[in-house]
């Protein structure tokens, strides 16, 4: 992740996350994923955007595939996602790249692939 996207991640984290979590469970495209922290145990929720293809969830890596919240989900196997008013337990993380962001809505695919953000992680329900 370059230092500006760091940056962009901290303040998001800090400042936008926190609105998000009203907002994020029943908007199209987001959603709250509770996963656990690697070595502490801890449970955290977080604002993630996702979308809903041929059966499975498939969550944008804005990121980049190396935060946190993605190596705890594929560390763990599995996460909880509540989207569009839904709980949904998620298993089998599977990391991928999709140069033209065809699972994503058009407009949405178009800002992933000017932002060069085409990583996903892929999961499907339990």
């Amino acid at each position: 992740m370059s230092p500006l996207s760091r940056s962009v991640a901290e303040r998001n984290k800090k400042y936008l996350n926190h609105v998000m979590r009203h907002v994020a469970p029943r908007m199209p495209g987001f959603g709250l994923l509770t996963h656990t922290g690697r070595t502490s145990g801890t449970k955290y929720t977080i604002p993630v955007n996702v979308f809903q293809r041929n059966g499975s969830y498939v969550f944008a890596l804005t990121y980049g595939p190396r935060t946190d919240w993605v190596r705890n989900v594929r560390a763990a196997g599995s996460a909880r996602l509540v989207t569009r008013g839904r709980i949904v337990d998620l298993v089998d993380p599977v990391l991928g790249r999709d140069e033209t962001a065809s699972w994503a809505p058009f407009v949405v695919a178009r800002i992933l692939r000017a932002t060069d953000s085409l990583e996903t992680l892929t999961m499907r329900a339990r």
